[in-house]
């Protein structure tokens, strides 16, 4: 059997999907998948074995200059791309209209969530067989239940595995001395751990006997690592690296904190302990996925008086707190 499943973005939304592959290996000799992907995450399908072939797309750059992608090729080469096989089945697993309208080019019978489950309801009208998944579970679960309704095989009853193929990944000089990953970018700005909460935090870390390891992936986050690792005693600020750089990194941690965001969904897809801050969002449906995952948020900070910080919403969550979890994972 040969599927095409479309998840194009976020980067969390992604590793999100990996485990319904998981799922349908077990489920179903030979199966196989093509995958529709922002080109910014074309990396990641590729760490799963099912997938067989990744087609990247570039919704987000085209949508900045549409004419271009008209006139030079792009748009029709990626149109050439998705109609090249025909599948047995395509999956939208995102639930937008732009992803459902990807499933009307592609060749084969298209499956997707339906008007009671989808993100934008309209986009269930262009599939032909829509799905009803429930929306009060996680979504690593709803990808799961999607895959094997449309497929046709029941879900299994343990938690979902990533399966990931840590071959693809290199980290060779960092994995001499052991350290701690702080994964301190994200989008929103209420979301972001206050900047003297990280230096305190990476502290901790270091008079514990580990060396902190900072990645960066724009000119602002970049300067945030530089000044975290001035105000540590032992902290790396990391070159640019690929998402598999990256990954192999996280994997020989003895341990992560992370903010919400992609990379800390690919932590816990790594099956590596770490801990996850979360202020104005709830972990409930979209938080790191796994084993080994400790979530805190503003509901487990003890009372007192704090300092003021930037965002305030993090004031509670201090880096005190945090270590004390922190070490529980070391």
């Amino acid at each position: 059997m040969k599927v095409l499943l479309i998840k194009v973005s976020s980067m969390g939304d992604v590793i999100h999907s990996l485990p319904a592959l998981t799922d349908a290996v077990q489920a179903i000799k030979g199966v196989s998948f093509d995958w529709v992907v922002e080109e910014a995450f074309a990396e990641i399908p590729g760490w799963h074995p099912a997938v067989d072939k990744i087609i990247p797309v570039a919704m987000r750059r085209w949508r900045k200059s549409p004419l271009n992608a008209l006139t030079n090729g792009e748009w029709r080469r990626f149109k050439e791309r998705l109609k090249a096989r025909q599948y047995d089945a395509v999956i939208d697993a995102q639930g937008l209209l732009k992803t459902a309208f990807l499933t009307r080019l592609s060749r084969g019978p298209s499956f997707g969530l339906n008007k009671h489950s989808a993100r934008e309801p309209v986009s269930s009208r262009l599939y032909e067989n829509p799905q009803q998944v429930c929306w009060n579970q996680h979504a690593v679960e709803r990808v799961r239940h999607l895959l094997a309704q449309s497929l046709g095989y029941e879900v299994p009853d343990h938690i979902g595995r990533f399966l990931l193929e840590r071959e693809r990944f290199d980290c060779d000089s960092y994995s001499d001395k052991p350290y701690v990953v702080f994964i301190h970018g994200t989008t929103r700005h209420n979301k972001h751990w206050p900047e003297p909460y990280w230096c305190e935090l990476a502290n901790h870390v270091n008079r514990s006997g580990l060396r902190v390891l900072l990645p960066w992936g724009n000119p602002v986050e970049k300067a945030r690592a530089e000044r975290i690792a001035l105000a540590s005693e032992y902290a790396e600020v990391l070159p640019k690296s690929s998402l598999s750089r990256l990954a192999g990194i996280i994997s020989h941690a003895a341990g992560v904190v992370s903010v919400d965001t992609g990379l800390g969904h690919l932590t816990a897809a790594l099956d590596k302990p770490a801990v996850s801050l979360y202020g104005p969002t709830s972990p409930a449906r979209i938080g790191a996925y796994g084993t080994g995952q400790i979530h805190l948020t503003l509901d487990h900070c003890p009372p007192g008086d704090f300092p003021a910080v930037d965002p305030d919403i993090f004031s509670p969550m201090t880096p005190d707190f945090v270590w004390s979890r922190l070490k529980t994972t070391l």
